[in-house]
């Protein structure tokens, strides 16, 4: 027996170490994944706040002006598939991700054409509820991006910490990588600017 108790104390601080260290990974990559999860709840709490706020513009722009039915109509129709979107983000994949911002670029071109087509209305500009919707809705805009920006830089360090070596031993499947907000598809190019309402 005495000749196995050097094997069994190595094995016991072998099997001990490796708990240890299997810990103070899992807290740390925790840490991390609650950060994310939070920068991701303030993405959607940026998106719903303008969600709130497009009711509130398209009731003002009904009362003020006999406006066309189909911008409202798009904008309504874009605001309920981009609200009807769900993501568990302990579970987010790159799919669900652009899924996602799909719907939100639809909510944007929707309210694109509808401010645009609202020029042609002067006693709706002078509105001061509009004036302050549209105000309201820009700075949400901001809001936007920097929620999404704080969103990828805890992503990015979410991803850096579970993917490098030694980690991802430790941490296996339980920590999977996760997708970023990536630009939309030609934002690259500059918008065309025109202001043609014949």
């Amino acid at each position: 027996m005495k000749k196995f108790l050097p094997i069994i104390i190595v094995l016991v601080v072998l099997i001990g170490g490796y708990f240890l260290l299997s810990m103070n990974y899992q807290n740390s990559a925790l840490v991390y994944k609650q950060e994310a999860d939070k920068t991701w709840a303030d993405v959607e709490g940026a998106y719903q706040r303008r969600n709130d706020l497009i009711g509130n513009l398209v009731n003002t722009v009904k009362g003020a002006a006999d406006f066309e039915k189909s911008t409202l109509e798009a904008v309504v129709n874009a605001r309920a598939k981009a609200t009807s979107m769900n993501i568990d983000p302990s579970n987010m994949t790159a799919e669900q991700l652009e899924q996602f911002q799909q719907a939100q670029t639809g909510v944007s071109s929707a309210l694109g054409r509808l401010l645009v087509t609202v020029e042609k209305y002067p006693d709706l500009k002078a509105n001061q509820n509009f004036l302050k919707l549209q105000d309201e809705l820009a700075s949400t805009e901001n809001q936007i991006l920097t929620a999404r920006t704080r969103f990828n830089e805890a992503v990015k360090v979410y991803n850096g910490y579970v993917l490098k070596m030694p980690n991802k031993f430790f941490l296996g499947s339980t920590y999977p990588e996760r997708p970023f907000f990536k630009s939309e598809a030609g934002a690259e190019k500059a918008p065309e600017v025109e202001f043609n309402f014949s």
